[in-house]
């Protein structure tokens, strides 16, 4: 019944989107179907999560056959995180897509564009929860292509610009590679095992050799990962994220990729192989993301691509916590697996809060200064105090400090690597230790990005002339971002209620609550670090109003600090972006590819020296430019057979319709001769 209802709500709104003339109405029609949707959904996600199931069969036909509509703690729990990023993400962004509204009666194409925008992150929504549930084959696969096509126009909203489109069909290619992968897996189950519901994937794997079934699983695993963004898979990512409108940018990062964590997962469930071969790859390729993400992300100049590689970074966080419960599994080691699994689970909610509340920020500072250029800013704390709060809260909490809700799902990671550090035999415990080492660079590394972040866009003074209207964005705008920050800080707080809302879902993979046991010590230890802090930052306010209290009589003195021998210091001392990690960048440098461009010194007195470095991630130009450069030099050479001839193509036509023909009549006289030197045998 939710179903149908998610259909309708889908119809409805979209036909009245298509309907209104205006533009100033249509956020909000958007809002309300996003809304319904996800009161329908999380009225099936909330009873799973307490231990109940949802299913519905339909049938789909000749083709589709029993359409099988499932939902279990693991569906109810990304249903309801998706479903809040989702809700804030159309809450900001009808405010944020205000700036694109035209009066009725002026600019039709806009007024279009603004119709599509909406109607397609309804659809978006919709299909995503479509994911979630629907566990036959090839509806799956008809709802990912919805997804990834509604995706599609919502990354191209702003079309006209070269760039726009160049990353908007370089995410719908690699998610359709993806999806040749998917196709390919369920493809190869349902001709050993007959059908396209799910379960017979269980029932395939089960009766096969594990060395079979991780090669099944490594099938859906790519097609996963490449949605995810693992390295090497995630060369669609840095180009889409920037182009992207800021809200869809945070919905994108927040729940849009998480879908292939829910696909790694479910397959996980499903495909229950060797679990100890499939925690070293997993865990193997993790670290290697996390590290290489964070590491790309220091360098970038664009706030908004500097996100999309922390991006990876954090999907790499999750994949160690995957790995890790699926080598707690292999070891039959129940505290390993549920540490690993809840902490993946719950870094897939902390990261879809303070992800989107960067991306939404960003997004502010954008509309404000008009750009996104990291060297251009400075000194906007002055003029947007809320924001940069915001954005620290969103920072410190990315960096996994507390009390904020990154702490908790890393300190669960890390509390299962060093319990299994200390319960594993050799091969695992160097996989731990490593994967170990792999988390304290990237948290460090995270560290240092947003320490460049935050100083260089926040603090000092302006770089460069801002536009004069630079002002604190309207309270419409900042509300998502403020019940963002206030679950980032509650999770930090009072992490029990969430550790526990993900026991359901962990229990799928231990087979059992774990909860009764060990953790408890474990929550009443994360609880007590977090209010610590807490304890720490509410002594250090009280003495500020304290020192302010006392020395408020006090005759205040202003001069100018030591200037270090200039007479007139401008912004131009500040450090940069690019100074500010050139150290590291230095230390780096052989894994980096840094296109740099700059005025060389001529004369006595030269002119002034103007300095650029563009960085490019040099896995994609192994995997993804220098095979295209083959193959574009390959189908060059076929060049002649588009020469602008009508006659040859008429020619192409009469030629192929020959072989349509005659393949099929060669193919019946090879049988019939086959059959007479039979008869001729005999």
């Amino acid at each position: 019944m939710s179903l149908i209802l998610g259909i309708i709500v889908v119809t409805v709104f979209s036909l009245l989107l298509l309907a209104m003339a205006g533009d100033k109405q249509k956020g909000n029609i958007a809002l309300f179907a996003v809304l319904i949707n996800a009161v329908l959904s999380s009225c099936i996600a909330i009873p799973t999560l307490c231990g109940s199931s949802f299913e519905q069969i339909f049938y789909g036909g000749n083709v589709f056959g029993q359409i099988a509509i499932r939902a279990d703690a693991l569906s109810g729990w990304f249903i309801l995180l998706m479903n809040f990023t989702m809700l804030t993400g159309i809450l900001y962004g009808r405010r944020y897509m205000k700036h694109y509204e035209n009066p009725p009666g002026r600019n039709p194409e806009g007024s279009a564009n603004l119709t599509l925008h909406f109607a397609s992150y309804i659809i978006n929504h919709f299909a995503m929860i479509g994911i979630y549930c629907v566990q036959n084959s090839l509806a799956f696969l008809c709802v990912w292509e919805l997804m990834a096509l509604s995706s599609f126009i919502l990354i191209i909203f702003e079309y006209g610009k070269f760039e726009v489109l160049k990353a908007g069909i370089n995410f719908l290619i690699q998610s359709h590679i993806g999806i040749m992968f998917m196709t390919l897996g369920f493809i190869w189950v349902n001709s050993r095992a007959g059908s396209f519901d799910f379960n017979a994937i269980a029932t395939y794997a089960a009766s096969v050799s594990p060395a079979v079934s991780f090669i099944l699983f490594l099938c859906f695993f790519i097609a996963f990962a490449i949605k995810a963004g693992f390295v090497p898979f995630h060369t669609w990512l840095p180009y889409a994220h920037p182009v992207a409108p800021a809200h869809v940018s945070g919905v994108m990062s927040g729940v849009i990729i998480k879908l292939g964590i829910f696909g790694i997962l479910r397959m996980l469930l499903l495909i229950k192989g060797d679990f100890l071969a499939l925690g070293y790859f997993i865990l193997a390729i993790s670290v290697i993301t996390g590290v290489y993400g964070v590491i790309l992300a220091i360098i970038q100049h664009n706030i908004k691509k500097l996100l999309a590689y922390h991006s990876i970074e954090n999907i790499g966080i999750i994949g160690i916590g995957i790995g890790l419960g699926c080598i707690g599994l292999g070891l039959n080691n129940p505290y390993l697996a549920f540490a690993g699994f809840a902490g993946a689970m719950l870094h897939t909610l902390n990261h879809s809060l303070f992800k989107s509340l960067l991306f939404y920020s960003a997004g502010t500072v954008y509309q404000a200064t008009h750009t996104l250029d990291i060297e251009q800013l400075g000194g906007l704390i002055k003029k947007m105090p809320q924001t940069a709060t915001l954005f620290l809260i969103a920072a410190l909490a990315i960096c996994g400090l507390p009390p904020f809700n990154g702490f908790i799902s890393e300190f669960l990671i890390y509390s299962g690597l060093f319990k299994g550090i200390l319960e594993s035999p050799l091969i695992s415990t160097v996989f731990l230790v490593s994967s170990v080492l792999g988390l304290v660079i990237i948290g460090g590394l995270a560290m240092l990005c947003f320490t460049k972040a935050f100083g260089v866009i926040f603090l000092g003074n302006e770089r460069h002339q801002l536009p004069a209207t630079v002002h604190e964005a309207e309270f419409t705008k900042l509300f998502p971002k403020y019940l963002i920050a206030t679950l980032i800080i509650l999770i930090g707080i009072v992490p029990q209620i969430f550790v526990k809302a993900i026991s359901g879902p962990t229990a799928l993979f231990t087979g059992k609550n774990i909860l009764q046991q060990e953790p408890v010590a474990f929550i009443e230890t994360l609880q007590a670090v977090s209010l610590a802090v807490i304890a720490l930052i509410l002594l250090s306010l009280i003495i500020w109003w304290l020192r302010k209290m006392v020395t408020r009589s006090a005759v205040i003195v202003e001069s100018s600090t030591w200037g270090c021998g200039y007479a007139a210091p401008t912004a131009k001392l500040q450090y940069t972006a690019n100074s500010f990690v050139r150290p590291f960048r230095k230390l780096i440098h052989p894994l980096l590819m840094m296109n740099k461009t700059e005025n060389a010194l001529i004369g006595i007195f030269p002119n002034p020296v103007h300095s650029e470095t563009h960085p490019y991630d040099k896995l994609e130009r192994v995997i993804i430019d220098i095979p295209l450069k083959y193959l574009k030099g390959f189908i060059g050479q076929f060049r002649f057979l588009q020469n602008g001839n009508p006659q040859f193509y008429i020619l192409y036509g009469v030629v192929f319709i020959f072989i349509v023909i005659t393949i099929p009549l060669l193919m019946n006289a090879l049988a019939y001769l086959n059959e007479l030197i039979k008869q001729i045998g005999q």
